[in-house]
Parts: C-alpha cells; sequence; structure tokens
C-alpha cells in the first residue's frame, strides 16, 4: 500500500502530511485508515506535544474520494473516527492549511484545536452541488463557526476565501504563504509550553462547557480546579515560576 499520510518530528511536534496528490489528498479508505493509525500513535507518544495536520501540494485536502464513493468501497475506518480523535485525542492539533479545501477537508479543519491557512486558498462546502449534504462534518463545523456564515456556506455551495474562512471563525488565522510556517512554529511553540495533562482537561472542558445548568457547571469547575490544584504538575509549575526556572516538562530551546 502507497504511504498517503507521512508522519514525521519536528521538535516537539509530530507533522501529519496528507500525501495523495493523484487525488488531490481526498479521503480514501486507504488515506483515512494511515490518518487514523498516525494520529493514534502521535496521541500516545510521550514525547509528542502538539500534532500538526497538513496537506501535500497545492491542496489541503478536496473532501471525500467520490471515485471510491460510486464503486460502493467501504473504508475500514470512518470519517467520524478520525474527526472524534481530533477533538478527543488529549494534544492539541494545529490544521496548517495549505491550500484548497472542500467538504471534508473543512470537517478536519474544524475538528483541530487551532487553524492556520492561507489567505489565498479557496474553501467551500461543496456537498449540495452534488446532491448531498455536508452532514457528518457539521458536527464539528457547527461547534466552531459562526452559525450565520455557516447557514449561508452550506446551503449555497459558494466557495470563499480564506479572509471569509477567519471570520467565519473555520480558521483562528489566515496569512500570506511566506508567513504560513513562522505562524504554525509559534503556536507549536506556545502550545508545548503548556503542561501535557493540562492541556488535555483544558480541551476536554472547552468541550464540555456551557452545559445545561449553570450552578451544576461551577461544581463541576470548582471541583476540577481543585483536582488540578492538588496535580503534581500544578505543584511543579508554580515551584518553577516561583523559582525563576522552567518546568519540568518544558523543553530545551
Amino acid at each position: 500500500m502507497p504511504e498517503l499520510v507521512r508522519a514525521e518530528r519536528r521538535g516537539p511536534a509530530a507533522v501529519l502530511t496528507l500525501d495523495s496528490p493523484a487525488n488531490r489528498n481526498a479521503l480514501s479508505a486507504a488515506l483515512l485508515e494511515q490518518l487514523h493509525a498516525a494520529l493514534t500513535d502521535a496521541m500516545d507518544d510521550p514525547a509528542v506535544r502538539v500534532v500538526v495536520l497538513t496537506g501535500a501540494g497545492p491542496v489541503f485536502c478536496s473532501g471525500a474520494d467520490l471515485k471510491e464513493e460510486r464503486t460502493g468501497v467501504r473504508p475500514v475506518v470512518n470519517l467520524p473516527e478520525i474527526l472524534t480523535l481530533l477533538i478527543e485525542g488529549p494534544k492539541p492539533v494545529v490544521a496548517r492549511v495549505n491550500g484548497a479545501a472542500r467538504a471534508g477537508g473543512l470537517g478536519l479543519i474544524a475538528a483541530c484545536d487551532l487553524a492556520v491557512g492561507l489567505t489565498t486558498a479557496t474553501f467551500g462546502f461543496s456537498e449540495v452541488r452534488i446532491g448531498v449534504a455536508p452532514a457528518i462534518i457539521a458536527v464539528p463545523v457547527l461547534r466552531r463557526m459562526d452559525p450565520r456564515a455557516a447557514r449561508e456556506l452550506f446551503l449555497t455551495g459558494q466557495p470563499f476565501d480564506g479572509e471569509r474562512a477567519r471570520a467565519a471563525g473555520l480558521l483562528d488565522r489566515a496569512v500570506s504563504e511566506e508567513a504560513l510556517d513562522a505562524t504554525v512554529d509559534e503556536l507549536v511553540a506556545q502550545l508545548a509550553g503548556g503542561a501535557p495533562e493540562a492541556l488535555a482537561v483544558t480541551k476536554q472542558l472547552l468541550r464540555d462547557l456551557p452545559g445545561e445548568d449553570l450552578a451544576e457547571d461551577f461544581r463541576r469547575m470548582a471541583a476540577l480546579s481543585a483536582e488540578r490544584f492538588a496535580s503534581a504538575e500544578a505543584r511543579e509549575g508554580i515551584a518553577a515560576l516561583l523559582e525563576k526556572r522552567p518546568p519540568a516538562w518544558a523543553q530545551p530551546g
């Protein structure tokens, strides 16, 4: 089987690159399986502090592999499993959106914790144009994007650029091609400065809040706060701050 997802270490980050240029990095059965395996390895590796997801060539991800859809190929790993791992995995994930993204590719972006993309890249929820609906990707997208913008872009299927993607909440930052890597590297360094367990807990509370009841939210968060202040990470972090030294989890350089 060809390598469709490249995994490499760059400092504290595991960089996972969708590398299937023949079909514009489409989400084929083989690519989904390899991406799930690479994500699982990165999330389980204690040396990895941050995951970066990007694409090879001029396209980030073109969405589902429509040729496979026509032939009835059923993947071993489905897209919801990938999106769940991105959202619920303990490590922060940064989308490095190197080019165009469509349909399922936007679901990948929305499931990442932070997303940096090119101002010149084009995006589109193209599903309605081919008679389907952005159903699965709506789960992460509607948790991230401005609902009014999502309504228009879902229903019209119109392409939009990086600036609109940022304004709508799909991207956190829209940058020039020259600034893409520097911006991603800056975010990776900032994220790697956080304590690993604290980052995982913070990812979870961002998913959990707000709940249905204000008093219950405060009760749960008070318990979580007390738990974290009693943790080994907190003892080390506070000691490091008072002693004016890096904490144990900080990496050289």
